[in-house]
Protein backbone atom coordinates (compact mmCIF):
# COMPACT_ATOMS: atom_id res chain seq x y z
CA UNK A 1 0.00 0.00 0.00
CA UNK A 2 1.44 3.61 -0.97
CA UNK A 3 1.29 5.85 2.44
CA UNK A 4 -1.25 7.94 1.40
CA UNK A 5 -3.62 5.67 -0.88
CA UNK A 6 -7.00 6.16 0.01
CA UNK A 7 -7.98 2.71 1.16
CA UNK A 8 -10.35 1.09 3.36
CA UNK A 9 -8.11 -0.61 5.34
CA UNK A 10 -6.59 3.12 6.25
CA UNK A 11 -9.87 5.01 6.97
CA UNK A 12 -11.20 2.06 9.34
CA UNK A 13 -7.46 1.90 11.03
CA UNK A 14 -8.16 5.48 11.84
CA UNK A 15 -11.70 5.24 12.95
CA UNK A 16 -12.13 8.19 15.50
CA UNK A 17 -15.31 8.63 15.15
CA UNK A 18 -15.69 11.46 12.64
CA UNK A 19 -17.71 9.53 10.44
CA UNK A 20 -20.38 6.36 10.27
CA UNK A 21 -19.33 3.66 8.77
CA UNK A 22 -21.69 3.55 5.32
CA UNK A 23 -19.77 7.16 4.63
CA UNK A 24 -16.23 5.03 5.14
CA UNK A 25 -17.13 2.89 2.48
CA UNK A 26 -17.40 6.23 0.31
CA UNK A 27 -14.82 7.48 1.34
CA UNK A 28 -12.95 3.87 0.80
CA UNK A 29 -12.86 3.93 -2.69
CA UNK A 30 -14.05 7.76 -4.26
CA UNK A 31 -14.64 8.73 -7.36
CA UNK A 32 -13.50 12.11 -6.18
CA UNK A 33 -11.73 13.69 -3.91
CA UNK A 34 -13.40 17.10 -2.57
CA UNK A 35 -12.44 19.79 -0.34
CA UNK A 36 -13.95 22.90 0.78
CA UNK A 37 -11.51 25.63 1.98
CA UNK A 38 -11.53 28.64 3.66
CA UNK A 39 -8.78 31.27 4.02
CA UNK A 40 -8.30 32.73 7.91
CA UNK A 41 -6.32 35.74 6.51
CA UNK A 42 -7.60 36.34 3.15
CA UNK A 43 -11.31 35.29 3.04
CA UNK A 44 -11.22 33.34 0.20
CA UNK A 45 -13.36 30.21 -0.34
CA UNK A 46 -13.38 27.17 -2.12
CA UNK A 47 -15.42 23.89 -3.09
CA UNK A 48 -13.44 21.84 -5.30
CA UNK A 49 -13.52 18.57 -6.30
CA UNK A 50 -9.37 17.92 -7.16
CA UNK A 51 -9.10 14.29 -8.27
CA UNK A 52 -11.86 12.25 -10.11
CA UNK A 53 -11.93 9.37 -12.26
CA UNK A 54 -8.55 8.21 -11.40
CA UNK A 55 -6.44 11.71 -11.86
CA UNK A 56 -5.67 14.67 -10.55
CA UNK A 57 -7.82 17.85 -12.32
CA UNK A 58 -4.84 20.46 -12.77
CA UNK A 59 -7.64 23.37 -13.34
CA UNK A 60 -8.50 22.82 -9.63
CA UNK A 61 -4.90 22.10 -8.08
CA UNK A 62 -3.91 25.44 -9.47
CA UNK A 63 -7.03 26.70 -7.39
CA UNK A 64 -6.26 25.43 -4.44
CA UNK A 65 -2.52 26.30 -4.58
CA UNK A 66 -3.64 29.91 -5.80
CA UNK A 67 -5.93 29.88 -1.81
CA UNK A 68 -2.85 28.18 -0.07
CA UNK A 69 -0.27 30.64 -1.48
CA UNK A 70 1.95 32.66 1.27
CA UNK A 71 -0.91 35.05 1.43
CA UNK A 72 1.80 37.80 3.29
CA UNK A 73 4.03 37.93 0.04
CA UNK A 74 1.02 36.34 -2.66
CA UNK A 75 3.93 33.74 -3.52
CA UNK A 76 2.59 30.36 -4.71
CA UNK A 77 4.01 26.95 -4.54
CA UNK A 78 2.21 23.80 -5.64
CA UNK A 79 1.09 21.98 -2.13
CA UNK A 80 1.91 18.24 -2.18
CA UNK A 81 -1.01 15.73 -3.66
CA UNK A 82 -0.67 13.37 -0.77
CA UNK A 83 -1.17 16.45 1.72
CA UNK A 84 -4.63 17.38 -0.21
CA UNK A 85 -5.49 13.82 -0.11
CA UNK A 86 -4.84 13.10 3.35
CA UNK A 87 -7.16 16.66 4.39
CA UNK A 88 -9.83 14.59 1.63
CA UNK A 89 -9.76 11.78 3.91
CA UNK A 90 -10.40 13.74 6.56
CA UNK A 91 -13.13 15.73 5.22
CA UNK A 92 -15.01 12.71 4.00
CA UNK A 93 -14.50 10.71 7.28
CA UNK A 94 -16.34 14.25 8.77
CA UNK A 95 -19.18 13.64 5.88
CA UNK A 96 -18.01 16.40 3.77
CA UNK A 97 -19.48 19.01 5.95
CA UNK A 98 -18.21 22.56 7.05
CA UNK A 99 -14.80 23.50 5.45
CA UNK A 100 -11.07 23.75 6.53
CA UNK A 101 -10.43 26.84 7.62
CA UNK A 102 -6.89 27.72 6.70
CA UNK A 103 -4.20 29.51 9.47
CA UNK A 104 -1.11 29.00 7.00
CA UNK A 105 -0.35 27.20 3.92
CA UNK A 106 2.78 27.52 1.80
CA UNK A 107 5.39 29.83 3.25
CA UNK A 108 7.78 31.67 1.86
CA UNK A 109 11.43 31.80 3.06
CA UNK A 110 10.97 35.36 3.82
CA UNK A 111 7.63 34.92 5.47
CA UNK A 112 9.33 31.45 7.45
CA UNK A 113 12.26 33.88 8.50
CA UNK A 114 9.82 36.33 9.67
CA UNK A 115 8.12 34.26 11.59
CA UNK A 116 11.10 31.95 12.88
CA UNK A 117 12.24 35.87 14.58
CA UNK A 118 8.41 36.39 16.14
CA UNK A 119 6.86 32.91 17.06
CA UNK A 120 8.12 30.20 18.92
CA UNK A 121 8.51 26.77 17.40
CA UNK A 122 9.18 27.72 13.55
CA UNK A 123 11.19 25.13 12.33
CA UNK A 124 14.12 27.04 9.72
CA UNK A 125 13.43 24.34 7.63
CA UNK A 126 9.74 24.19 7.65
CA UNK A 127 7.42 21.74 5.85
CA UNK A 128 5.52 24.89 4.78
CA UNK A 129 8.03 26.19 2.41
CA UNK A 130 7.95 23.06 0.31
CA UNK A 131 4.01 22.62 0.06
CA UNK A 132 3.87 19.91 2.68
CA UNK A 133 1.99 21.42 5.68
CA UNK A 134 -0.82 23.08 6.36
CA UNK A 135 -2.23 24.48 9.49
CA UNK A 136 -6.11 23.87 9.74
CA UNK A 137 -9.69 23.77 11.66
CA UNK A 138 -12.80 21.95 10.65
CA UNK A 139 -15.79 24.02 10.95
CA UNK A 140 -17.68 20.98 11.45
CA UNK A 141 -15.21 18.87 14.10
CA UNK A 142 -14.18 19.50 17.30
CA UNK A 143 -10.20 20.78 16.85
CA UNK A 144 -9.37 17.88 18.92
CA UNK A 145 -11.32 15.41 17.48
CA UNK A 146 -9.28 16.54 14.40
CA UNK A 147 -6.37 16.17 15.41
CA UNK A 148 -6.97 12.69 16.75
CA UNK A 149 -8.06 11.28 13.16
CA UNK A 150 -4.71 13.31 11.65
CA UNK A 151 -3.13 11.34 14.41
CA UNK A 152 -5.08 8.37 13.46
CA UNK A 153 -3.82 8.05 10.13
CA UNK A 154 -0.39 7.89 11.16
CA UNK A 155 0.82 9.73 7.73
CA UNK A 156 2.53 12.40 8.96
CA UNK A 157 3.79 14.91 11.49
CA UNK A 158 0.60 16.07 13.86
CA UNK A 159 0.98 19.21 15.80
CA UNK A 160 -2.04 20.70 18.47
CA UNK A 161 -2.09 24.36 19.54
CA UNK A 162 -5.29 24.42 21.26
CA UNK A 163 -4.95 27.87 22.59
CA UNK A 164 -5.05 28.79 18.82
CA UNK A 165 -7.37 26.64 17.90
CA UNK A 166 -5.87 24.88 14.93
CA UNK A 167 -3.87 21.64 13.64
CA UNK A 168 -0.90 21.58 11.85
CA UNK A 169 -1.44 17.96 9.22
CA UNK A 170 2.23 17.27 7.71
CA UNK A 171 3.80 15.12 5.36
CA UNK A 172 7.16 14.90 6.65
CA UNK A 173 8.02 11.37 9.20
CA UNK A 174 5.33 10.15 11.39
CA UNK A 175 5.41 11.95 14.91
CA UNK A 176 3.21 14.44 17.15
CA UNK A 177 3.75 17.63 19.92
Amino acid sequence: MRPMELTRRRILAAGCGLMAAPTLALAAAPAHRRLRLQHAHTGERLDVVYFEHGEYLPAALANINRLLRDFRTGEEHPVEKSLLDLLALLFARAGERGAFEVISAFRSSKTNTMLRRNTAGVSERSFHMVGRAVDVRLTSVPTERLRGAALALRSGGVGYYPKSNFVHIDTGPVRAW
